[in-house]
């Protein structure tokens, strides 16, 4: 089952994240409905993030950079499980991560279409490269975060709303890392 499938399901949550049932992913983001997700922030031994630029084909924010890998645990899937699922399904990537936080957000991401999440944020280390699943992804680059910071203020429509919340916060996470 892909990403983009009408068939799939998210798991609806509760501002504690807690489990309160399910609803189709297109009805859910429809209907500004709270569900469970997750992004990965992956960075190589130079210090530089690895960028994901999602497909065009995406039902929504098509072609906006993003972190490595994002999507939602399907149910009775751990979230970590779900991330690892999703970075090899996505990137072709398998590497240890590991989470660091999660935030509520809500954001408009157009045709009429809400993310209202949970997002829990995992970071990992990784020089592996990526083998792209081009029905995911169109692009990727590594770009060290200062100048993606810089990048970002100047062109924020460039990002998707997620990414740039949770940015902040995980390049403060990745400073304390030792490479």
């Amino acid at each position: 089952m892909t990403q983009n499938s009408d068939l799939e399901f998210v798991i609806l949550v509760n501002e504690d994240d807690q489990e309160i049932g399910l609803m189709e992913k297109m009805e859910a983001h429809q209907k500004a409905a709270l569900h469970r997700a997750f992004s990965v922030f992956l960075f190589n031994s130079r210090g530089e993030m690895l960028l994901q630029q999602r497909a065009f084909s995406k039902y929504h924010t098509p072609g906006l950079w993003s972190n490595a890998c994002c999507s939602h645990p399907r149910k009775g899937e751990s979230t970590l499980d779900a991330a690892i699922r999703r970075l090899d399904e996505e990137m072709g990537l398998k590497c240890e991560i590991n989470e660091i936080f999660s935030f509520i957000y809500k954001a408009d991401v157009s045709q009429g279409l809400i993310e209202h999440e949970v997002d829990h944020v995992f970071v990992g280390i990784t020089d592996l490269v990526p083998v792209i699943n081009r029905n995911e992804v169109e692009s990727f680059r590594y770009q060290h975060p200062d100048s993606l910071k810089e990048e970002m203020e100047a062109h924020p429509e460039r990002f998707t709303a997620w990414f740039k919340i949770a940015f902040d916060r995980t390049y403060e996470y990745f400073k304390t890392l030792k490479f």
